[in-house]
């Protein structure tokens, strides 16, 4: 057997090795990237022609050092990234190690975390810290590209220093304007739509989509719509993030039909996106299309079972069946997938709330608030909170919070009505249950409780007049807008009662005879139809009476007048 062996050419070789890394990457083969550029690295004494390193346009004296730390970010080994990448200077090494850094400290806090309800306070990190005194040396020293600059906008943010991290991620756009996670990280930490006015901002394309993202997050919803719009006729018409968020502005705004229609022409051109969909599945759940959003559970599952989103749509499913223990069960799974996940700490204080768990839900929708202050359903879920807690002081600083949010909200302007009210403030409440009408009652309830207070105030005429207004509108609606049509016919008792008290028996029986339809008001209705027809007869007794008795006088009249005149003309 010949044991004598070709002598191996260690400059083809490393050429072999750096085409392969290179078409892996390509392919996302990133354990067999990573045997290549070990190998790669293991000869990185080796230098390549320099006919060769022109055909790399990327290679440089670091390159070998950046392949072998790319292949461990992409498997997921951030400390041997960092470890190899320590001594690099160039920019993009540099991001890796810094970024690998940043990331290996997020991986181990996670895997550290016990329970999901109570994630670790990133300002408490003494590792997150020290790489943020590193990053802050290189900024004041003008050592960070825009890369690095969002890197320590996002450590910066995670460590609470909002208005500096403002400032960081418009100096990374500036930099880098194509870089849209600065942008996205920018808008989210942005207080108010007057700072966002403020912002001094790259003339690039890319700024029309970062205004529309921050005025959605602002819930300035017609200002982003109409970006959106502007963007979909330019030639944006196929992209799978503009039709979602359209279809999230339709949410917010209440156009819950658009809404939906909207996600569904998103899945049609993009059927195993999982983004949004869980905000898909909440107007599901809200418009109880049980069997949609059982299909849409399946469909999750089927593509990811193991994202959040995925979780927070299975969790609605198992809510609308009212199995709440298991809807909390897999919030938190979602959670303990992505303890900043906004929409499951939201959700999970709901199922709470319908659980009679209201220490577990207040935690839940404090968490919320604290990923992102402008989550108006956590802030009225609070309110909520303390209402069945029977804390009015607490419940109307939460639901003022709220409103002051979604100012042309309805649901919320009740609440705060109704809080006014057992507050015994009738003035306040009777202003917002007048602003709730003026907006547009969504839930129908603005005019009900209207009646409700004007009849205990004895205002009867304004009650009246606030029920029949209600009756009217529900039946132009045909009750389709209103949830509980128990208190349409609540409303007909009341008009019945008024009207009959009002000696108007046509009106009373009409309210009386509609009361019939209801179970809960039949017999009511009964009882005032049989009022209504004993006070019809006395009147007609009455009546009837009373004209017996001009009848008589009359008849009486008669008879004198005639003797008065047979007196006068009888004849002598």
């Amino acid at each position: 057997m010949d044991t004598t062996e070709d002598k191996v050419d260690l400059q083809l070789v490393k050429i072999d090795l750096i085409e392969g890394i290179r078409e892996c990457s390509a392919r996302g083969l990133y354990h067999c990237m990573k045997w290549l550029s070990e190998l790669n690295f293991a000869i990185s004494h080796i230098n390549l022609p320099e006919e060769h390193c022109k055909f790399f346009e990327t290679y440089d004296n670091e390159y070998d050092v950046y392949c072998v730390a790319k292949s461990y970010f992409d498997v997921k080994e951030y400390d041997r990234c960092a470890h190899y990448t320590r001594a690099c200077t160039k920019p993009k090494t540099r991001f890796l190690h810094l970024y690998s850094r940043y990331l290996s400290i997020e991986k181990k806090k996670m895997d550290n975390m016990t329970d999901a309800n109570c994630p670790p306070d990133p300002t408490k990190n003494t590792v997150l810290k020290n790489l943020c005194a590193e990053l802050m040396e290189d900024y004041h020293k003008k050592r960070l590209d825009g890369y690095c600059l969002y890197l320590y906008g996002v450590i910066l943010k995670k460590l609470d220093l909002t208005n500096l991290a403002i400032d960081v991620f418009v100096e990374a756009i500036h930099s880098t304007p194509i870089l849209w996670a600065a942008w996205q990280e920018l808008a989210q930490l942005l207080p108010n739509k007057n700072k966002l006015k403020s912002l001094v901002l790259p003339d690039h394309w890319i700024k029309q989509f970062f205004l529309a993202y921050a005025y959605l997050e602002q819930l300035c919803n017609d200002e982003s719509l109409e970006i959106y719009c502007k963007l979909h006729e330019q030639g944006f018409n196929k992209s799978s993030f503009i039709i979602a968020q359209t279809a999230i502005v339709y949410h917010n705004r209440r156009e819950l039909e658009k809404a939906i229609e909207t996600f569904k022409e998103l899945i049609s051109e993009d059927p195993y996106r999982l983004e949004t969909l869980d905000t898909y599945s909440n107007l599901l759940y809200v418009r109880e299309m049980k069997s949609e959003l059982a299909d849409l559970a399946h469909t999750a599952v089927s593509i990811d079972k193991y994202r959040v989103e995925t979780c927070c749509i299975i969790g609605n499913y198992y809510s609308i069946r009212s199995d709440h223990a298991k809807a909390v069960l897999y919030f938190q799974r979602a959670l303990k997938l992505n303890p900043q996940y906004l929409s499951a700490w939201t959700l999970m204080g709901h199922e709470f709330m319908e659980m009679k768990n209201t220490n577990a839900a207040i935690q839940s929708y404090r968490h919320a608030i604290e990923i992102n202050h402008r989550d108006y359903r956590a802030w009225y879920g609070l309110g909520q909170t303390y209402e069945i807690l029977k804390m009015p002081y607490y419940c109307m600083y939460y639901y003022k919070q709220a409103q002051h949010l979604r100012p042309i909200d309805s649901r919320m302007i009740i609440a705060l009505g109704e809080t006014y009210e057992k507050l015994d403030k009738i003035e306040n409440a009777l202003k917002c249950y007048y602003k709730a009408r003026s907006v547009g009652d969504i839930e129908g309830m603005a005019l009900v409780k209207l009646g409700s207070l004007y009849n205990k105030l004895k205002l009867t005429d304004n009650a009246a007049a606030a029920y029949t207004e209600y009756c009217l509108k529900f039946d132009e609606q045909k009750g389709s807008a209103y949830d509980d049509q128990s208190e349409y016919f609540n409303a007909l008792q009341y008009l019945a009662t008024y009207h009959l008290n009002k000696g108007d028996f046509d009106e009373a029986y009409t309210y009386a005879n509609k009361c019939l339809e209801n179970e809960q008001t039949k017999e009511g209705g009964k009882a005032l139809l049989k009022t209504i027809a004993a006070k019809r007869g006395e009147q007609e007794n009455i009546e009837a009476m009373s004209m017996d008795e001009t009848g008589n006088n009359l008849s009486n009249m008669n008879e004198t007048n005639v003797s008065t005149m047979d007196m006068v003309f009888s004849p002598p």
